[in-house]
């Protein structure tokens, strides 16, 4: 089964309309391959009952390398065959457009009767630049307002007087059609002879190049309230041309004014386009699902790969179709792509791994990616970077239905504008920031967006792949990183990228702090990547202590309050706990539990402990974060009225106690307004006897829970002590607050 963007060439070769002003307007155009701008031009053609004639498709191109260098004389020729036999016809009309970077905006009754207005018997579209002979500038007539040059892109006239024009003189298939047309309108006699005239106000032609400051997308209410309908506006010649053109360098402002125009997107509706194309996969038979090579890359030491890892995994897709290739050149991420392959390798058809001995550069690796895809037949290329975190499981399938060739998941980094995507580019090709860029980062706008860069994670139909000569599509540029260089190649080939916000699909990791010579590297995130953080370190049933179902359990039970002000919630993960006491142990530098400590302020301690201070760890900034973050509201829940923001804590430390060590604490207060203390090990398997005694109303702690949370006042009320630890080691977690 073909997953490729299918779309039928239309090859009618007379427009026939039901209006009498437009029935004797024949609409050319030259395509000989079928391309994503080929696709989008016969798309809003079509938006406006335009029937084009579509010349050369099919045939070899002719008209030499226009891209670089002057040519494109074979298109006129083939134009020129078209109307030999139509050369007498005059009273009928030729409008003539590029195909592959041009978009209609208007109907053609309108077209013609713009152009009627003008008085031209040939108007041609115009441009602020003289190419390709810049030494012919001075030739051109002066203009009071509006764009001088002639642009040959877009041009509209009577068969007869474009026939003339035709026929001028000869002009081989690589000679330059912009040079030609201009030749003959600097010709005076010539020009006034078939009244050859420019749109210098952009009435119907809006060439975009050097221009793009003038260009703004404007909205009016739909008449049949079904949204905004947006159109172009030039702003300086005051007009809303009807045809535009992405001439030179202004392919992706052209790309750019595409995601919304004509009625391609509305606030109502949303993304029309994105059903264009669309297939579901639950109608297809199983052995026809699309073969997917799943390239994942760890090019960088990266937070949470474990997960990232996992989530992989839980993609919703059928793993007998998935091949895995596999990158990793960083040692400390050996270990976590070991696991996950020795969990889940016999669930894919195959797996293939490149490993940091093997020292593949990235580029060569993402190249020979590619190749991988190729000898396995995939249908669908899929790569995903270690700094990705595809949370929605839908999103491979969900990439395969939207049914383009290069599309990527809008993924960003939770509460920041960055993002996979650039909305434009600079001159050099380098980021811009577009328009509607927060709006796309943000959900405001929902959709599927035509963009000049996407990374991180994306598919590539493998049609691409086989349509297109592999060298030209890889990750090698000069002077480019991978990512850069694929897109601009991909830019250079006017494939189109686009990024998909349609639903949410998932996150980017910040891997820029990662310190990897910590014991415990992502304990140390709770500031780069809170979200992630938090879903591996924060107890599951966290946010089930504002639950208010459970109030009357609280109230009724000592199940959240075992003594008089003293409550209990679950706050950590034993991730969290396990992870805490690895680094205690790895620093290892265990206060004596004797009254001197050179650590506090006069080297004495009243009540000591066997501990290790959260700064000599280098964590106590992300302790007063979760005091704050995670701790606060807890406080303000049970102790209602005080209200302390941020909480402050001087003391933050762990405890250790062993029979062999310290076993107990004597009865003290502590030296707080509310005093926390968290259970970081397991009673009764780790360490039995222990727990925590308040003498005042002879109640004791004992059943502790590993990661939670007891709170209690630490002044006056609270005199308590810590028991007796008859066997094994007990961790706790202990900060006095508000001191």
């Amino acid at each position: 089964m073909s997953f490729k963007y299918s779309v039928i060439v239309l090859v009618v070769s007379i427009l026939y309309v039901c209006s009498k002003e437009t029935s004797d307007v024949l609409v050319y155009t030259v395509a000989t391959e079928q391309t994503n701008g080929f696709d989008r031009y016969l798309d809003s053609a079509s938006e406006f009952n335009i029937q084009p004639k579509v010349l050369g498709y099919g045939l070899e191109w002719k008209g030499g390398q226009v891209k670089s260098h002057p040519g494109g004389g074979w298109k006129l020729k083939l134009l020129k065959k078209a109307l030999e036999p139509l050369a007498e016809e005059s009273n009928k009309l030729v409008l003539f457009t590029d195909a592959y970077d041009v978009i209609f905006l208007g109907k053609l009754d309108e077209i013609v009767r713009r152009f009627q207005k003008t008085g031209a018997r040939i108007l041609f579209g115009a441009e602020p630049y003289c190419w390709p002979d810049a030494t012919l500038e001075n030739k051109y007539p002066e203009v009071a307002e509006g764009k001088r040059f002639l642009n040959s892109g877009m041009f509209i006239g009577y068969i007869p007087d474009v026939w003339k024009l035709l026929t001028r003189k000869e002009f081989d298939d690589t000679d330059d059609d912009q040079l030609f047309c201009t030749e003959a309108y600097l010709d005076e006699k010539f020009r006034e002879e078939v009244q050859m005239k420019l749109d210098h106000k952009n009435e119907i032609f809006q060439n975009l190049n050097g221009v793009a400051t003038e260009i703004e997308i404007s909205s009016i209410e739909d008449k049949e309230g079904e949204g905004e309908r947006y159109f172009i506006k030039n702003i300086a010649s005051r007009t809303e041309p009807l045809v535009i053109h992405g001439n030179g360098a202004s392919k992706y402002t052209l790309n750019y004014l595409s995601n919304y125009v004509p009625n391609v997107w509305n606030s109502i509706e949303g993304c029309r386009q994105c059903k264009k194309g669309h297939i579901e996969l639950e109608t297809v038979p199983p052995k026809d699902v699309p073969v997917v090579l799943l390239s994942l890359f760890i090019e960088q030491n990266t937070p949470f790969v474990e997960e990232w890892l996992e989530k992989i995994h839980m993609l919703e897709y059928p793993k007998d179709k998935i091949h895995l290739f596999i990158h990793n050149t960083m040692k400390f991420h050996v270990d976590h792509v070991n696991n996950f392959t020795e969990k889940y390798a016999k669930n894919y058809v195959s797996v293939k791994e490149i490993v940091p001995e093997d020292a593949t550069p990235e580029w060569t690796a993402r190249d020979l990616s590619l190749d991988h895809c190729l000898a396995k037949k995939c249908d669908i290329y899929f790569a995903v970077d270690s700094v990705a975190h595809i949370d929605n499981p839908y999103t491979l399938k969900l990439l395969i239905e939207q049914n383009r060739t290069v599309v990527a998941p809008l993924l960003t980094r939770p509460g920041k504008a960055w993002s996979n995507f650039w909305g434009a580019l600079t001159k050099d090709g380098f980021y811009s920031r577009s328009n509607d860029y927060m709006d796309i980062v943000h959900s405001v706008k929902r959709g599927l967006w035509n963009v000049p860069f996407i990374a991180s994670a994306y598919i590539i139909n493998s049609t691409l792949l086989k349509s297109r000569d592999r060298t030209l599509i890889n990750f090698t540029r000069p002077r480019l990183d991978a990512d850069m260089a694929f897109c601009s190649n991909l830019r250079n080939l006017d494939v189109f990228m686009y990024v998909s916000n349609r639903v949410d699909f998932g996150h980017l990791i910040n891997p820029d702090n990662l310190d990897i010579t910590r014991t415990e590297p992502e304990m140390y995130q709770i500031f780069d990547n809170p979200q992630d953080w938090e879903e591996r370190y924060i107890h599951a049933e966290y946010t089930e202590n504002f639950n208010p179902d459970k109030k009357e359990l609280q109230n009724d039970s000592n199940f959240f309050q075992p003594c008089p002000d003293v409550y209990w919630f679950p706050i950590v993960s034993p991730r969290f706990c396990n992870s805490l006491i690895n680094m205690m142990e790895a620093f290892g530098q265990w206060s004596s539990g004797t009254n001197t400590d050179e650590r506090l302020a006069g080297g004495y301690e009243a009540v000591p402990t066997r501990d290790i201070h959260m700064n000599q760890v280098g964590w106590e900034p992300h302790w007063l974060e979760f005091l704050q973050k995670y701790v606060r509201p807890l406080q303000e829940k049970v102790f209602t009225g005080y209200y302390h923001d941020p909480p402050k804590s001087l003391m933050n430390f762990v405890v250790r106690y062993r029979p062999d060590e310290q076993p107990s604490l004597r009865p003290h207060h502590d030296s707080s307004t509310y005093t926390i203390n968290i259970a970081l090990n397991r009673r009764n398997i780790d360490y039995e006897g222990g727990g925590c005694r308040f003498i005042r109303y002879n109640c004791s702690v004992v059943d502790t829970k590993q990661g939670w949370l007891l709170i209690h006042p630490g002044r006056l009320t609270h005199f308590h002590e810590g028991l007796k630890v008859t066997s094994g080691t007990r961790y706790i977690m202990i900060s006095f607050v508000d001191p």
